[in-house]
């Protein structure tokens, strides 16, 4: 199997990964479930740099993939963690 279907393969499985945990969810639980989206994209950084790490010559598809996904992961994450910072301190007490 060639690197450039199995880039196609890690891509469309998370795509459609991501929509089933994520449009499967009841609104209400929306806010617990960010932590579980940051333990998951934290996965997909993970599968990213594999797919990134495939190719042995120059910049292949799947290495710009990989990179685009290791890219959009992180930035996933990172909101992910100032969205819970931000709903944590509406339950902090005023002063």
């Amino acid at each position: 199997m060639s690197e450039t279907m199995i880039g196609i393969y890690v891509f469309v499985l998370s795509c459609v990964i991501g929509y089933h945990v994520i449009w499967g969810v009841t609104p209400a639980l929306h806010t617990p479930l960010m932590a579980v989206t940051n333990a998951i994209s934290a996965i997909v950084i993970v599968g990213a740099i594999l797919v990134a790490g495939t190719g042995d010559n120059g910049f292949t598809v799947v290495e710009v993939v990989g990179f685009m996904a290791v890219f959009l992961a992180a930035i996933n994450i990172f909101g992910g963690f100032v969205v819970t910072n931000r709903i944590l301190s509406m339950f902090k007490k005023k002063k």
